[in-house]
């Protein structure tokens, strides 16, 4: 079963060159099966939900087709109703949507692929995939006249299109304080620190300081 449906987001991911690649699958779902070593949880569920967790999310191009074959795969593999269901609610409870919005309530295999790909949102790996995402979508590296803004609903976050300097302190820097679970919590402090010497060093260059 995983075998297959590693096989079907692997031939979707192709498709995704940036931020959102096979391999930021292939690392959530490393994190989130580390992470559920130390958790009470359905390792396969976790798996299952790691692999999908960005086949159909709101930045995916034709993302409500990948879902529809997504669950024809699931039910086609012989996952019940209920199974299904559950792995769809926690794939779509993942996604971050503006830092004054709460997170929604997930189980806790949801929480754990939540956390692992929080985690791969931060430190080195995360600063990496920051401006790819950017040079993607056209945006500027930092725009000193424009500061960041806290987005109160999905809608404003969606449809934002600040500067990746930007994105640190409107999505980034507000991860490590989301983590749900424990060994999460542990692996965020040096990626959060990482991010800040980061941004210390960056504005010392912007300013012809360093």
């Amino acid at each position: 079963m995983i075998q297959e449906i590693e096989k079907f987001v692997r031939s979707l991911s192709d498709e995704e060159p940036s931020a959102h690649d096979w391999w930021h699958t292939q690392r959530v779902r490393r994190l989130s099966l580390e992470i559920a070593k130390t958790e009470v949880c359905d390792i396969r569920k976790v798996e299952i939900i790691a692999l999908l967790h960005d086949v159909w999310d709101w930045k995916v191009p034709n993302n409500q087709a990948k879902k529809r074959m997504a669950l024809e795969l699931l039910q086609k593999l012989g996952l019940k109703k209920e199974e299904i269901d559950e792995i769809v609610c926690a794939v779509e409870a993942v996604s971050f949507k503006g830092a004054l919005v709460e997170d929604v309530p997930t189980t806790k295999e949801g929480e754990i692929v939540r956390d692992a790909d929080r985690l791969d949102a931060m430190g080195a790996i995360g600063i990496a995939r920051a401006f790819s995402y950017g040079g993607k979508a056209g945006r500027p590296i930092h725009t000193p006249e424009i500061p960041p803004k806290l987005h109160s609903s999905f809608e404003e976050y969606a449809h934002s299109s600040s500067s990746t300097v930007n994105h640190f302190y409107e999505k980034l820097l507000h991860l490590k304080q989301r983590m749900k679970t424990k060994r999460a919590k542990e692996l965020a402090e040096a990626r959060h620190e990482f991010m800040l010497k980061f941004l210390e060093r960056f504005f010392l260059e912007w300013e012809g300081v360093a």
